[in-house]
């Protein structure tokens, strides 16, 4: 007989496996999500996940059999044409039934065991919201685009060009000269969930539930920064240029006499800040402190990131330099184990917002002020990163270190004496530190 915990237990695994199965024979989701790259690689951050929290050969099996099952089932019962991507979605649907098996099957925390269930739930539950973000970006860039006709893509140009160097059209012509050079930058570029699942989850197994305002950051990059887009709305230089991208630019005279006015471009309106450079940039900034391969790989990424979302021509140069304070801002919003009256993370937060909302007015209303000379938008460039990276560097050390009292001193509070004032804090009416009561 089942207990009445074991029978919600058959009933929630139950309920799991109905919708994976669900969406994983759905026409529909196979043909809008399961072939696309994106949304695959979306789904195999849960094969991350499971895989870095608890490295098992159980577990790669279940995902294997898994992701077998649903592949026969699709291709051999339903006839759906086989897509290279679709077998990324079959292995990511199949981690997320075995993290959410675990989450409710796995105890609490019992004496000598390595898992419990909280440190599940912080792994299904962040990998369901990421999935489930990444599905709903693509209608919100069409609402953006929808409500915005006209682009400011000639004052993102014109900024770039202030600088003296088209960085766009220079990576483009790498690319267009090495095409394994551009499909490199490719894989990295759409394989993005990919390092922030390996950040996370190294994260939440070191640390557990405090490892989670690093997914809340990740999480909020997308819808924050589609507010951001509303602000500015841009494409980038290849739908400007067309096939004149990346080739045929602006001469240097040609760009600084240019006619500024907002223009009617097709595509997404996805250009500044660029949040792909934003995420690899809080997957660089948060695997400090973690394994150096994870460092390694995370550096691959923003390097390669960089190179990709310039080369392809879908964002300017400034869009990079913007995605700085604008991960700070959402790296600083999301740490709310300090809080917002902490020194470190109220000004790593004015400063991210500020000064991506003043980056927003330059490049709109003050492009003519960039032309007076190069040294102004250059030293712009280096005092917003530079300054970014400090203040981040000062923010995560404020965290490691309250991080570090807590662990330190993880039962003791201070105790105020009977009738004593507020500033009157002890045990014993003596002035010691107390261990709380169990």
């Amino acid at each position: 007989m089942l207990n009445r915990a074991n029978t919600v237990r058959v009933a929630l695994t139950l309920a799991l496996f109905a919708i994976v199965l669900a969406l994983s024979l759905s026409a529909d989701f196979y043909s809008s999500s399961m072939v696309d790259a994106f949304m695959a690689m979306a789904l195999s951050g849960a094969v991350v996940i499971l895989l870095v929290v608890q490295p098992s050969w159980i577990n790669l099996a279940a995902v294997a059999v898994g992701s077998l099952i649903l592949a026969g089932l699709d291709y051999r019962l339903l006839g759906f044409p086989p897509k290279l991507m679709a077998a990324f979605s079959f292995a990511g649907l199949s981690a997320l039934a075995v993290l959410g098996a675990r989450a409710v099957w796995t105890p609490k925390l019992q004496p000598h065991q390595n898992y419990d269930r909280t440190l599940f739930l912080y792994a299904f539950l962040p990998a369901v919201l990421f999935v489930a973000s990444e599905y709903m970006a693509s209608m919100l860039l069409d609402y953006t685009e929808a409500l915005h006709p006209k682009t400011f893509d000639l004052y993102l140009y014109s900024f770039d060009c202030s600088l003296g160097v088209q960085f766009s059209f220079l990576v483009g012509r790498v690319f267009s000269q090495h095409l394994w050079f551009r499909f490199a930058a490719l894989v990295f570029y759409i394989a993005l969930p990919l390092p922030l699942a390996l950040v996370y989850a190294a994260h939440l197994r070191l640390r557990s539930k405090a490892a989670f305002p690093i997914m809340l950051a990740f999480l909020a990059t997308g819808p924050l920064g589609v507010l951001f887009y509303n602000m500015v709305p841009a494409t980038g230089p290849v739908h400007v240029f067309g096939q004149n991208f990346p080739w045929h630019p602006l001469v240097t005279s040609q760009a600084r006499h240019l006619l500024l006015e907002t223009i009617a471009v097709p595509g997404a309106r996805n250009a500044i800040p660029s949040l792909h450079m934003a995420w690899v940039l809080l997957v660089w900034w948060n695997s400090k402190g973690l394994a150096r391969w994870i460092r390694a790989i995370a550096m691959a990424f923003v390097v390669f990131t960089v190179l990709a979302t310039l080369g392809t021509g879908e964002h300017y140069f400034v869009d990079l330099v913007v995605a700085f304070p604008f991960a700070v801002m959402v790296q600083a919003l999301c740490l709310y184990p300090l809080t917002l009256k902490h020194g470190p993370r109220r000004l790593a937060f004015l400063f991210g917002t500020f000064a991506s909302l003043l980056w927003m007015a330059l490049v709109s209303f003050a492009t003519p002020v960039f032309w007076i000379s190069p040294i102004i938008p250059w030293a712009l460039v280096v005092a917003t990163i530079s300054i970014s990276a400090s203040l981040m560097h000062r923010l995560q050390k404020a965290e490691w270190t309250q991080e570090k009292r807590k662990q330190t001193f993880p039962e003791w509070r201070l105790e105020r004496p009977a009738g004593g004032s507020e500033g009157e804090w002890s045990g014993n009416a003596t002035g010691k530190i107390c261990q709380s009561d169990r």
